[in-house]
């Protein structure tokens, strides 16, 4: 788990940028409510809801220059601090603007994410603050439901779905303004890189996220989604399940999996290989957890 949670978070730290670059945008989404969508796919996009008293953000950059870039948004828009971060997940591409972005706010995550991220980066919570002794307290939670907060009177959910993406994804919903904040849960048009979790979870949590009035979607990268863009990135999800899945309790072995998988329903999602984010990695992942689960199979003779 740990070298496979380090190899990713490694993969995730290169500044390549994928096919498709746009230009750097910053969209209102709501009352309130702006996504970030970087101009670097190799840094995460972000949503920041504004209030006189203070700003959350979800999500914060790949590292301080993306942390930066992201700030001198926001500060076009409110001079107000920023009082609470999200990071919906350890990967660093999420969480390497948090000291940039919002040096005296609280980092709210759930609990496997504090973990991991505490674990591989425990300077960047100490180094900064003096030893950490002037450091807020992370917030961290490990429920479904996890805290329900409001910003400038704007209700702010959180939700824990379990392992999916990574063992400690959170995803935020804002119900005033029907838009939801998904971390890498979603991807806009592309396949997803998958960290150690679990693909049976992750389309459940799809599921549940599909369930919410829905209208905009902000995506850990890739441009700003919709509920229909949500919904035909768990098709793909449930598809590459189905087909894997059978074909597994037939007694295939990976090879012979991957060279029958049929996914040309999916042929205009982006793969991107340097990220082990194609049809291929998506396989050998769930493959992998099947294989961890002791799934039943047949033997062919």
């Amino acid at each position: 788990m740990i070298s496979r949670t380090i190899r990713l978070l490694a993969i995730s730290l290169l500044t390549f940028c994928f096919a498709g670059i746009s230009s750097a945008s910053v969209q209102k989404i709501g009352p309130d409510l702006y996504a970030y969508i970087s101009e670097n796919d190799g840094s995460a996009n972000s949503t920041f809801l504004v209030s006189d008293r203070g700003i959350l953000v979800v999500d914060t950059g790949l590292n301080a220059q993306e942390g930066r870039k992201l700030l001198d948004e926001i500060r076009k828009i409110s001079s107000a601090p920023v009082r609470w971060i999200v990071n919906t997940h350890y990967h660093a591409d999420h969480r390497g603007g948090n000291h940039t972005v919002g040096p005296d706010a609280v980092i709210i995550s759930t609990e496997q994410t504090f973990t991991v991220a505490w674990n591989l980066d425990e300077q960047a919570y100490k180094g900064e603050r003096g030893g950490g002794t002037n450091r807020p307290l992370a917030e961290v939670f490990s429920t479904f439901h996890g805290p329900v907060f409001f910003v400038g009177g704007h209700e702010v959910r959180l939700y824990y779905p379990g392992p999916a993406h990574t063992m400690g994804d959170a995803v935020v919903y804002f119900p005033d303004q029907q838009a939801i904040a998904t971390g890498d849960l979603f991807l806009n048009n592309s396949c997803p890189a998958m960290d150690r979790g679990d693909l049976e979870n992750w389309i459940v949590a799809l599921d549940s996220m599909l369930r919410l009035p829905v209208e905009h979607a902000v995506p850990g990268h890739f441009a700003l989604g919709t509920k229909s863009e949500l919904q035909d990135f768990r098709d793909y999800l449930a598809d590459l399940r189905d087909q894997v899945k059978r074909m597994y309790q037939q007694g295939l072995n990976l090879e012979q999996i991957q060279k029958k998988l049929d996914l040309s329903a999916y042929k205009g999602l982006r793969q991107f290989p340097q990220y082990e984010a194609t049809f291929k990695d998506n396989a050998a992942t769930y493959y992998k957890q099947l294989e961890e689960k002791k799934l039943p199979r047949t033997q062919i003779r």
